[in-house]
């Protein structure tokens, strides 16, 4: 029976060390209290316009001030995509 070949496996050489490469990140401390701010203005101005019955904050917007309200949330939201 014939031998067989045995095939040399090269040795193993660990990758290069790569430099680290430094993450440069910005400053975002406002994104917070902006979002949380903006958060609250909304959810104000909902439920003072349902405790007043409709004559406050905007007495003329009639029920678009749910909308105002509902704006100020989705801000909130908005600013919320850009905390890290």
């Amino acid at each position: 029976m014939p031998k067989s070949r045995i095939r040399k496996k090269a040795d193993f050489t660990p990758p290069s060390a790569k430099q680290a490469t430094t993450i440069k990140l910005t400053n975002r401390s406002w994104v917070a209290p902006v979002m949380l701010a903006l958060f609250l203005i909304g959810l104000a101005w909902i439920v003072v316009f349902y405790v007043t019955e409709g004559d406050l904050p905007i007495d003329a917007l009639g029920n678009w001030n749910i909308v105002v309200g509902f704006g100020f949330i989705a801000g909130g939201f908005a600013v919320s995509t850009q905390w890290k």
